[in-house]
């Protein structure tokens, strides 16, 4: 009986909600997982989509009847959630790329494992580095930006609001760009030291022609990646804690370009 009471411009708001809602859980790294089911997923959007109605003042906004522009307000809700998503799993992405270059420098570049997130092959060194990220980014409570991300997106971006325009993909292609620099630093200790290790044996591979490098480098190499990773994991603890202490940041920045 309570829907009842519901005006059109009502529903029409809280339908919008929910379409932001939901394109924002679907895109962050955690809930995007395809072992999550899709009925929780829908039942959390509906959750904190009627949470959120009442904090929003839709005394203003009139019923839209033309199809057109309700359409393409839909279509922004849609993209306004995958862009707050994608601020964060850019930041994952780079995390696993960093993994990749590590994996593929120490002899790992065919071992590779089921990713449970997206269902894809992925090198085991890169899981092994989201998955270290993922805690951390549970740990220290980030993924309470979401959270707060979704209630100021309606204050920065109230439905109808949303603009793409120049200042918005500007900041993506930012972002897209601090990905590559994020794996430089999240790899560079292993990196540097797999590099010099192969000029190492390129050195003792012309002084001892007779050493076969190949045999005697693959055991070599990795262990001195996985003796590199362990001594600079608490770099990467103290380095992700930054990382993600400012997305809070970035998330406001995106939502201020937006508006």
């Amino acid at each position: 009986m309570t829907l009842l009471s519901f005006s059109l411009p009502q529903l029409q708001i809280c339908f919008l909600i929910f379409l932001r809602v939901t394109a924002i859980l679907m895109s962050v790294p955690f809930f995007s997982s395809k072992n999550i089911p899709l009925l929780f997923k829908l039942a959390l959007a509906i959750s904190v989509s009627f949470m959120l109605f009442p904090l929003l003042t839709v005394t203003n906004m009139p019923f839209v009847y033309d199809a057109i522009p309700f359409g393409i307000e839909v279509l922004s809700e849609i993209a306004l959630g995958i862009i707050i998503g994608l601020s964060v799993r850019l930041i994952f992405a780079g995390i696993q790329l960093a993994g990749q270059l590590e994996g593929f420098q120490m002899g790992f570049a065919l071992v590779n494992v089921m990713d449970p997130i997206t269902s894809a092959q992925a090198s085991i060194v890169a899981q092994f580095k989201n998955f270290i990220a993922m805690l951390i980014f549970l740990a220290i409570n980030a993924h309470h930006w979401f959270l707060r991300a979704i209630a100021d997106s309606f204050q920065l971006v109230p439905p109808f609001g949303f603009r793409l325009n120049s200042s918005l993909m500007e900041y993506l292609i930012k972002l897209g760009g601090n990905m590559f620099i994020i794996a430089i630093k999240v790899g560079a200790p292993v990196i540097v030291a797999l590099l010099l290790t192969s000029v190492a044996f390129g050195l003792i591979a012309r002084a001892v022609p007779q050493m076969n490098v190949f045999i005697v480098a693959f055991p070599v190499k990795i262990i001195i990646g996985l003796g590199f990773m362990a001594i600079s994991l608490p770099y990467l603890l103290s380095f992700l804690r930054q990382l993600f202490d400012n997305l809070g940041t970035d998330i406001l920045l995106i939502l201020r370009a937006m508006a």
